[in-house]
């Protein structure tokens, strides 16, 4: 089990200064380290994902949570994958990537060391997309072509009972 910190602020539309998140980071590790099973706690450096492209400004937020006890670390948005190598190098703990369509495949982020990666909310987002193009199939033309494409319940019981 895990969890995040991450240094955006949504109440101020803002990327926290890096010592007060890695403060949080900081209490957050000693927290989880009191637990009777320690959770693996990821600092995140927002910004990329908030539109601020600055390299060196994210590898040092991330050293700074690496040093403040995060276990890994996770910058999503990055998608450039001398970017990735860059961080996954200077940081030394497991690095995770946000997977995006335009970003690198698996087998390129793991051959710069990424260790983990993320899907956010991309899973869920391509669900809802084919439930939005059933509903409009059925509302528009009245048909339910869509149902051609839909899993069979045997697949999905291996893929949840393992």
């Amino acid at each position: 089990a895990g969890f995040s910190i991450e240094d955006y602020d949504p109440a101020a539309d803002g990327i926290d200064d890096v010592g007060v998140a890695a403060s949080r980071v900081a209490a957050a590790a000693e927290a989880s380290r009191a637990l009777s099973e320690p959770m693996v706690l990821t600092g995140r450096a927002e910004n990329h994902i908030r539109g601020v492209d600055d390299l060196d400004d994210t590898i040092a937020r991330l050293i700074a949570y690496r040093d403040a006890g995060a276990d890994a670390v996770y910058a999503p948005g990055l998608t450039d994958l001398d970017q990735i190598a860059a961080v996954v190098e200077a940081v030394g703990v497991p690095v995770n990537v946000l997977a995006l369509p335009n970003g690198p495949t698996i087998a390129e982020l793991a051959s710069v060391g990424v260790r983990r990666v993320s899907t956010g909310s991309l899973l869920a987002a391509a669900a809802y997309g084919a439930l939005m193009t059933g509903a409009r199939e059925l509302l528009r033309e009245g048909t339910s072509r869509y149902a051609e494409s839909r899993v069979a319940a045997a697949e999905l019981k291996e893929a949840f009972d393992g």
